[in-house]
């Protein structure tokens, strides 16, 4: 999505930056050659282009927007960007006739950077960036059974399961983006623009 190409939001603890052709061979395609990554994303292994051409349609597509997720630390001690990088935040429009609808997914990469709340905050950020700058009111993740990071992260977020697959063996969970709860997402995030 291009509405993000000159955005940057600085959490606490993440940098979130556009995902740019730099970050595939530096890491992206690196991270997404693990089998665990691949089971808990439901993704297949890609060759390094065909990760640039998913790279180019996250870029250009009006129906998906994504960050990547840096360590606010070591990118403030001027650490390269590609050496900062844990993971990516995306979301999907998943309804043409609906553009208030997105699915939310988050992937911290990195193993040594998961249980440091980046995937919290980064989702936060996600969230508020959608709700106040993409105009969605309806936030849903699909989560695998077995993910349970994954569910007890999106229940702190205020996501409620709504179905399940037996046969993908997935939930699916939603967040509304009411009143009173924009002021709560507003008033658990400090976020700067850049």
């Amino acid at each position: 999505m291009r509405v993000n190409e000159d955005t940057a939001l600085r959490g606490h603890r993440v940098v979130l930056v556009p995902y740019e052709p730099h970050h595939v061979p530096s890491r992206y395609h690196e991270w997404m050659k693990s089998e665990e990554l691949q089971k808990l994303t439901a993704s297949e292994p890609l060759t390094l282009e065909q990760e640039y051409d998913m790279q180019r349609s996250w870029r250009q597509d009006n129906d998906k927007c994504t960050f990547i997720i840096l360590d606010r630390g070591r990118w403030d001690e001027g650490c390269p960007e590609e050496q900062c990088m844990v993971g990516d935040v995306n979301l999907f429009l998943v309804d043409p006739g609906n553009p208030s609808l997105a699915e939310i997914e988050i992937m911290i990469a990195e193993p040594t950077s998961r249980g440091k709340g980046f995937g919290e905050e980064s989702a936060r950020l996600m969230l508020y960036y959608g709700a106040t700058k993409l105009g969605i009111s309806t936030f849903q993740a699909k989560i695998g059974q077995e993910n349970l990071t994954s569910v007890r992260l999106f229940n702190r977020l205020h996501f409620k399961e709504v179905s399940y697959s037996s046969v993908f063996e997935e939930m699916t969970l939603h967040w509304e983006v009411t009143e009173a709860e924009r002021r709560w997402l507003s008033d658990s995030v400090q976020v700067t623009a850049e």
